[in-house]
């Protein structure tokens, strides 16, 4: 409800952003997509406006629609799900799912690279999400 609402988005937010952190730092992410990274086009104006940067992050995985596949398969505590923005913790990826019915080029022409991947960030403990973004990405080095 409204009374914990401050509350939940401050946890969305700050786990949000440890997470970009670490996404930002692994060799199979090519690129992070969160206003809260200095290096975001749009980090200056997001800074200027917002307390805090959200719980949504996007990333680009390198290997494409496959390791993008295979990180959602792999993940325990995110759900797969198109839905985003509840207190549980999702992934979902475009290329697959939303956007499943447009060409890839198309979808590339529009920014969507092959390999994105959305999060959307929950409440749940910050050291349980990166183990499990972790695990997941293991598993893709290794296969």
């Amino acid at each position: 409800g409204i009374k914990t609402l401050h509350l939940r988005m401050a946890r969305h937010c700050q786990n949000a952003s440890a997470l970009a952190d670490y996404l930002q730092a692994h060799p199979l992410v090519e690129k992070v997509h969160y206003p809260g990274l200095e290096g975001h086009g749009n980090h200056a104006v997001a800074a200027r406006q917002m307390s805090a940067y959200g719980g949504m992050v996007s990333f680009e995985l390198t290997g494409g629609v496959a390791a993008g596949r295979q990180l959602c398969m792999e993940t325990k505590l995110f759900q797969l799900a198109e839905s985003l923005g509840g207190v549980e913790s999702l992934i979902e990826q475009p290329a697959t799912m939303t956007h499943a019915s447009v060409e890839p080029a198309v979808r590339r022409a529009a920014g969507l690279a092959d390999g994105l991947i959305r999060l959307s960030v929950g409440c749940e403990e910050l050291s349980d999400l990166h183990a499990d973004l972790e695990q997941a990405l293991l598993a893709i080095a290794e296969s």
